[in-house]
Formats: C-alpha cells, sequence, structure tokens
C-alpha cells in the first residue's frame, strides 16, 4: 500500500524538484518515494502532469501557499492562512449558501440577502460591508449596507441597467481585488 501523504503531494501539483526534495527530506524513513518521484517527474516531463488544485478553495489557497513559500521576504511570524480559509468559506457561503432577494430602486437596486444558518448571516454581513467599503465608488456606484436581522440590506445605486443585471453576486466581484486581498490576508497584513 503506498503512502497517502505522497498522493497527496503528487495530486497538488507541486513542480516536481519540489516534491523529490521534498520526500528525499523526508522523515528519512523509505516509503517508496522513489516510486513516487519518477512517476510525478515522468507525468511532468511528458507534459502532461496535472496543475489544477481538485477544488476550488484548495487550489486558491495552494497558489498563496505556493508566492508565499517563494518570496524569501515572506515574515513567518505573520503568516496567516487560516485567515485566508475562513475568507473563502465566507465567499462560498455568500455565492452559494444566501438568500437574495432584489429590488430595483430608482438608479439602481436593493439586495436583501439573508439566511437562516447564523454562519452564513456571518459570512453575509462580513463580506458586504468589507466589500461597499473596499469598492464604493467603483464604476461610479455608491454602495450601502445596513445590518438586519438575518443578513443585510445592500443597496448600489449608479448604472442602474448594469447593477441589476450583474445583481448582488456579480456586483461582489467587480474590481478584481480578491486575489491581492487573499495574499494580503495570508500574509498578515490584512484583518477581514
Amino acid at each position: 500500500m503506498k503512502p497517502i501523504h505522497l498522493l497527496f503531494v503528487a495530486a497538488i501539483g507541486l513542480p516536481s524538484p519540489a516534491i523529490t526534495q521534498s520526500m528525499s527530506a523526508h522523515d528519512g524513513m523509505n516509503h517508496g518515494s522513489s516510486d513516487h518521484t519518477m512517476m510525478v517527474q515522468g507525468s511532468s516531463s511528458a507534459g502532461n502532469a496535472p496543475t489544477q488544485g481538485g477544488q476550488a478553495a484548495f487550489a486558491a489557497i495552494q497558489e498563496i501557499v505556493m508566492i508565499l513559500m517563494s518570496d524569501p521576504a515572506t515574515n513567518w511570524d505573520r503568516v496567516d492562512v487560516s485567515a485566508l480559509r475562513q475568507h473563502l468559506v465566507d465567499m462560498n457561503n455568500v455565492t452559494m449558501r444566501a438568500d437574495v432577494e432584489a429590488e430595483a430602486i430608482d438608479g439602481g437596486a436593493r439586495f436583501v440577502v439573508s439566511s437562516p444558518d447564523a454562519n452564513v448571516v456571518a459570512s453575509i454581513r462580513r463580506m458586504s460591508f468589507a466589500h461597499a467599503a473596499t469598492m464604493n465608488g467603483t464604476e461610479g456606484w455608491d454602495f450601502t449596507v445596513k445590518e438586519t436581522d438575518k443578513g443585510v440590506a445592500f443597496t448600489a445605486t449608479g448604472d442602474a441597467p448594469r447593477i441589476r443585471s450583474l445583481g448582488f453576486v456579480g456586483l461582489m466581484t467587480v474590481g478584481a481585488h480578491h486575489q491581492q486581498h487573499h495574499l494580503a490576508l495570508a500574509r498578515g497584513d490584512m484583518p477581514h
């Protein structure tokens, strides 16, 4: 039986030199690593090595960890990958588990974003208030957020047709700032 941890390393798609170094520096025990090393190196030299992390949140964390590990200036005393993981949980809760009711208003839309699940409500509030504070004014839009019993009322005004067409989740994606935000969270540079 092959050790699971070696299969895990091969599955996450690290470059083969990193895997070889990691395996040779492992705990000094021979777990059949030479077979796995040859398998991974063989597939990557053939140009058909896996590149996907297998799950979006895992892949996002993997990407950030690889950036942190390759940066000699990384301050490991401040790194907080758990904060990034929590943010990704929030993103999933808001995107996939929140209920959104949209109402057209003069100049835009009002979105009542809610959930009966207290964990999802907390995610809705963190994401909505942070996004409105960060992105207010983007595209000339005005964002306001008010807390409700089960989430928030998120109001967006500006370009009404685009705001209404994008909807709440579409508005949350505007600005393509998430990638740098994820890196800053993991580095311990930004609270959320």
